[in-house]
């Protein structure tokens, strides 16, 4: 049975901790093949404008060019609009219906997993990884949920933090 990783995420701007993550999950979860998909707009930050889509693409390319077993899937993008993980759950269940989907996030969003769209059908479809937060523990996962941590895991850097020291100057 082959082992699909999707990490979705903003990606705004892409950083060597999102790379670093990729390679970990690769590794640990013998995946063979991790889809990086960059949100269109998150439904959870509808206030955050995001960099625009083309150079987020473009950054994402390189940023994991080195990276064989990873690929760059604009779908979200393409569909435009807010971005819904079961959407894109969904096209990977169709693409490869005999493979087991892994769906990379946060710590910060376990706790928030029922809220997200069709959350039921969502935990039917995937389990999910969690990356862990530098001295924070892993919520347990909501009923219906399953998945697991990536050992070897925290390290510290963040987008929102990138972009706070960008504009800080």
């Amino acid at each position: 049975m082959k082992r699909i990783g999707l990490f979705g995420g903003s990606f705004d701007p892409v950083h060597n901790g999102h790379v670093l993550v990729a390679r970990a999950a690769l590794e640990e979860l013998s995946l063979d093949r991790l889809f990086i998909v960059p949100a269109a707009r998150s439904p959870f930050k509808p206030e955050q404008q995001p960099a625009p889509a083309d150079a987020r693409l473009l950054l994402l390319h390189v940023a994991f060019a080195g990276c064989d077993d990873c690929e760059i899937d604009p779908q979200e993008i393409e569909r435009d609009g807010v971005s819904y993980s079961i959407d894109t759950i969904r096209a990977y269940a169709g693409r490869y219906p005999e493979a087991k989907l892994h769906y990379l996030i946060g710590a910060d969003h376990v706790p928030t997993l029922p809220q997200w769209r069709e959350a039921a059908d969502l935990a039917k479809r995937a389990e999910f990884v969690v990356v862990p937060r530098p001295g924070q523990a892993v919520a347990e996962f909501p009923e219906l949920f399953r998945g697991q941590a990536l050992r070897g895991w925290p390290f510290e850097v963040s987008s929102s933090a990138i972009r706070e020291r960008l504009r800080l100057g």
